[in-house]
């Protein structure tokens, strides 16, 4: 960063780091013992699809390789789905208690497609949560920003703003959360949500 760039205020964008997808595990913990909040076993990778034969190889791939972990008890496939935006979600599903493989699926994804050249096109990957009274909770890594947010959404594509708040409290200790609260964007119809 010049000295311009600082007289002016402007910052450097962070680079993305996936391994802190491997702080989810401890994240989840904090989030049961503090909020109540459950891993669902749902988790899923968005992205911008991009016309080519060797983007769809690619994920085609990714997609063959985490299928290959059908056999492990409670994983089904891969879902592959669009949403009203035109995005990608490449959903995976494990048991609840399985929150470890799961973010294992979910780094997998985004490391098949950043290695290959298509890290632009990734936006942001979730890992789903709930409570025993229903609400529902998202964990989401914003691939841009190498940083986490709490997405609570509400019926009728409404946020539960002050649990939005009260979560990203109790998981500083564990996640590199985005301070700026203008990034914090929903992600309405999010597999899972």
């Amino acid at each position: 960063m010049g000295f311009l760039d600082a007289l002016l205020g402007r910052t450097k964008p962070v680079k993305p780091n996936l391994d802190q997808l491997f702080g989810l595990p401890s994240a989840a913990i904090t989030l049961e013992a503090a909020a109540g909040f459950k891993p669902t076993g749902v988790g899923s990778v968005c992205f911008a699809a991009v016309e080519g034969g060797a983007f769809a190889q690619i994920q085609q791939d990714v997609q063959a390789l985490l299928d290959a972990d059908t056999g492990t008890e409670g994983h089904i496939p891969i879902e592959p789905t669009r949403d009203d935006y035109g995005y990608t979600w490449l959903t995976s599903r494990h048991s609840p208690d399985d929150i470890v493989s799961l973010v294992n699926d979910v780094h997998a994804v985004n490391s098949a497609l950043e290695s290959t050249g298509f890290g632009p096109q990734l936006l942001c990957s979730l890992v789903n949560f709930s409570d025993v009274q229903g609400r529902k909770l998202a964990l989401v890594y914003l691939y841009k920003r190498g940083s986490f947010y709490p997405f609570a959404p509400l019926p009728g594509e409404k946020r539960d703003n002050p649990l939005e708040i009260q979560i990203k409290a109790m998981l500083g200790n564990d996640l590199r959360v985005e301070q700026e609260l203008t990034r914090w964007f929903p992600v309405w119809g999010a597999p899972g949500l």
